[in-house]
């Protein structure tokens, strides 16, 4: 299964009355279907209930508006982004910081590679803002990995937050170049890419 399906957790069923969570769940992904399909502007609300089978007013029970289930998806993206992230890293030991560096940047890379349309349309024109949640979010995952590799002498960094960083724009822009070379194999990719970045790093294992 593909992770933009599995950003979507539950399938559009017939109308009838739900929990809060699960109705909420419907329109969040008819809308990211349609949204997918057609553009979020192109989209209108009406589609998103007539997709789902509920009335307008269930629609507005649970968002103000269009935009405000965009942020939702937003919410749920990064949710999932974060979550996966820390999975991958998860099958690390504890203190292998080389292996949790490189299983973050290929982790991070083929998630991106992997999800990018929906990427896409929640963030729109605002990904670069310059108070990015997300980003922080993600920052801060990599931050951890550096202090923990520089606390056991495995690699020397001056300004760890400033390497965090400039790795952090550097894999979302070799993911972009991917993209528009229409890349086949990510997992090779994505793993040379870690194998670079750790020699960065001046790993001496």
């Amino acid at each position: 299964m593909s992770s933009q399906s599995q950003v979507a957790s539950t399938q559009v069923t017939k109308r009838q009355t739900k929990p809060a969570e699960v109705r909420i769940d419907e329109l969040m992904n008819a809308a990211q279907t349609l949204f997918l399909a057609k553009g979020v502007e192109a989209t209108t609300i009406s589609e998103i209930i007539a997709s789902v089978g509920v009335a307008k007013g269930t629609f507005y029970h649970y968002f103000e508006s269009k935009q405000h289930i965009v942020e939702a998806l937003k919410k749920r993206y990064i949710d999932f982004f974060i979550a996966a992230l820390d999975t991958a890293v998860a099958t690390c030991d504890a203190e292998d910081w080389v292996s949790q560096f490189k299983v973050w940047i290929s982790a991070n890379i083929q998630t991106y590679l992997e999800s990018y349309a929906i990427h896409d349309i929640v963030f729109g024109a605002h990904h670069h803002e310059r108070k990015n949640n997300e980003k922080n979010m993600i920052l801060e995952q990599l931050l951890q990995i550096l202090n923990g590799g520089q606390q056991a002498d495995i690699w020397h960094l001056e300004q760890p937050r400033l390497t965090a960083l400039l790795i952090y724009s550097g894999v979302h822009g070799v993911a972009d170049e991917a993209i528009a070379n229409q890349l086949q194999d990510s997992t090779d990719f994505s793993q040379q890419i870690a194998l670079q970045y750790l020699k960065m790093l001046h790993h001496d294992g």
